[in-house]
């Protein structure tokens, strides 16, 4: 069973959820697809056992036989290859490698070779467990294609746990597609609740099982209560908002290790969830 967390915005405690989940069950695998700003492993603190780079190619122009006949550039909806007044200039970073470029040439002048975006880190917790994530390099636009390799690492497990990017953008989608469940975190304020509804719209799109939990509950207002109501969407589990939680968190250790209630909550989530499924997975 694939299992995605993820929120509408950043730090509404996806990543706590995800971790603290994958604490609590005693198979399965995480992965953490936030490619931008990965961080699952400073709570899992995995041994790290492999790294592997991340490559996608891009577009070379040979001058020699380039004629600047200018066909490359119309094709390219993403500018990254703009032919100039001498020269054909190339933007790596916004290639997506589609390859249509080189298709069209009439010269045979442009060629593609690999380079290197980013990479992926895979070990194993104390328990013997195991955790991946992916690391996109500075300056890069697109970390999809590292999660689509997470994805495919992970393809072998019975269950995996998917901390996801934040927000609906086509790294989110890539993470969480096919999935057969998604947890939405959310916090009980206007900005949550707003920035949730889109994910709602995504995953209703993409026919994915949903169902809700609340942190930092009491915080805010009833208007996420509501908002479920109306959608019929299952509220999982609430989380009260906690200076001790806090606290825990910021010093990098697992809620779910240090308070029981926290723990009680992280089972009663994976029991529903896995009621939702039909699979087991306590």
């Amino acid at each position: 069973m694939k299992i995605a967390v993820l929120s509408g915005k950043g730090g509404t405690g996806k990543t706590t959820v995800a971790t603290n989940l994958f604490a609590t069950l005693e198979k399965g695998m995480l992965i953490d697809t936030d490619v931008e700003e990965p961080n699952s492993h400073l709570f899992l603190k995995p041994v790290i056992l492999e790294r592997i780079p991340v490559k996608k190619e891009y577009p070379v122009v040979d001058e020699e036989l380039c004629t600047l006949c200018g066909k490359c550039g119309d094709f390219c909806r993403y500018n990254a290859i703009l032919p100039a007044k001498k020269k054909v200039l190339v933007y790596p970073e916004l290639c997506h490698d589609c390859g249509g470029c080189q298709l069209l040439c009439p010269t045979d002048a442009i060629r593609y070779y690999p380079r290197t975006i980013g990479n992926i880190y895979t070990g194993k917790t104390l328990s013997g467990r195991s955790v991946a994530y992916g690391d996109l390099l500075v300056g890069e636009v697109s970390g999809v294609p590292i999660i689509e390799q997470l994805r495919e690492i992970s393809g072998d497990e019975k269950i995996v746990l998917i901390d996801s990017p934040p927000g609906t953008a086509c790294s989110t989608v890539a993470a969480v597609e096919g999935v057969d469940y998604a947890i939405i975190v959310a916090e009980p304020t206007p900005f949550g609740v707003s920035d949730m509804k889109l994910v709602v719209e995504m995953l209703g799109a993409l026919q994915i099982p949903m169902g809700v939990v609340i942190n930092k509950a009491g915080l805010g207002d009833r208007e996420i209560y509501d908002y479920c109501q109306s959608e019929r969407l299952e509220i999982l589990a609430e989380i009260p908002f906690s200076k001790a939680y806090a606290k825990q968190y910021a010093q990098g250790g697992l809620l779910s290790e240090t308070f029981p209630p926290f723990r009680e909550t992280m089972e009663l989530i994976l029991d529903k969830v896995s009621k939702a499924g039909g699979r087991e997975l306590l």
